[in-house]
């Protein structure tokens, strides 16, 4: 497929999804910090599912984690296939990747975990696991994470040790605050209230990564933290059957509208645009596409980009997103 006629389907795709965002029902809440107005990934809190079991996913799917604050905790697309069920939690956690011209910025992705969501899903940020996309990473050392509770209002996290009071090598200060916000949008995530984080250390006073700790952090701007683009469904991994695979995330782009793209090899195989429910706020926003598979089989790319107005002329270029699946 050539640029053109790409831009041509583009163009095409974006059109036939004209006027199709769906607007917030009045009891989407949404997560607003203590003194600040930072919103959610996004107010969708519903669990896609395969469109009419065209999608087959074989991947273990988490079960959906409800939501009453709007906090952005859709799972993965269920699975159609008759995989046995699985034990514990699905949780959001973020993880930390390369945005726009390499600049860090925040994923998200769900995990399943066994015991206490919320202190598990700290550990994972704080090095005591892998994500399951090789693009991400967590900003964090490798530190012990005692407990988490919800007690006085915020989310109380235990660290009984005094390293890395200063930030690691290497860390920048916008990485340090990011790792601490990794850990702030997973909690809030797995507990679903807007309360704000604690980090209360081995001894009073100590700082982390450089900056101090024993008072509230609550979730920063979604536009300066977030990548503007995060593929929810499919998975890192998942493999798919049928004629289409249903791609769903959220993102903040340009008039509401980017590309998704199917690749094999490096080649483009399939485009369509995606609408989202908009765009004009500190927030990210859910969308929904079908790529035709168009008798594709193998290892195969999902990729989905925020709309670049420039071509490239300006900017660090669109921000992307990348799922490896496989096609039977």
């Amino acid at each position: 497929m050539t640029p053109t006629t790409s831009r041509a389907v583009l163009a095409r795709a974006v059109r036939r999804r004209a006027g199709a965002a769906v607007v917030v029902v009045a009891t989407s809440l949404v997560l607003v910090a203590c003194g600040e107005d930072p919103r959610p990934v996004s107010d969708s809190t519903s669990e896609p599912t395969a469109s009419d079991g065209a999608q087959q996913s074989e991947s273990p799917s988490p079960s959906p984690v409800e939501s009453s604050t709007g906090t952005p905790t859709e799972s993965p697309t269920e699975s159609t296939s008759e995989a046995p069920s699985e034990s514990g939690t699905a949780v959001p956690v973020y993880f930390a990747g390369d945005g726009p011209g390499g600049r860090t910025a925040l994923f998200r992705e769900f995990h399943r975990v066994q015991g206490d969501p919320l202190t598990e899903a700290a550990r994972l940020v704080a090095g005591g696991g892998q994500p399951d996309d090789p693009d991400y990473r967590t900003l964090w050392p490798q530190m012990e994470v005692a407990s988490v509770t919800a007690t006085d209002g915020v989310l109380l996290v235990q660290l009984p040790s005094d390293a890395f009071t200063e930030a690691p090598d290497g860390m920048s200060r916008r990485d340090a605050r990011l790792a601490l916000q990794q850990l702030v949008l997973t909690l809030q995530g797995v507990q679903q209230e807007r309360v704000p984080v604690v980090v209360q250390r081995d001894a009073p006073g100590l700082d982390l990564f450089g900056r101090p700790t024993g008072t509230p952090v609550s979730a920063a701007s979604a536009l300066r933290t977030l990548n503007l683009v995060n593929i929810t469904s499919p998975a890192e991994g998942d493999t798919v059957s049928g004629d289409t695979v249903t791609v769903t995330g959220v993102a903040n782009s340009f008039e509401a509208s980017g590309p998704c793209r199917l690749l094999q090899g490096g080649q483009e195989v399939a485009l369509e645009g995606y609408q989202s429910d908009g765009w004009m706020e500190d927030r990210l926003f859910p969308f929904e596409v079908e790529l035709p598979l168009g008798g594709v089989t193998g290892e195969v790319v999902v990729q989905c980009e925020t709309d670049d107005p420039s071509g490239g002329a300006e900017g660090n270029g669109p921000s992307v997103d990348t799922k490896t699946i496989t096609v039977r």
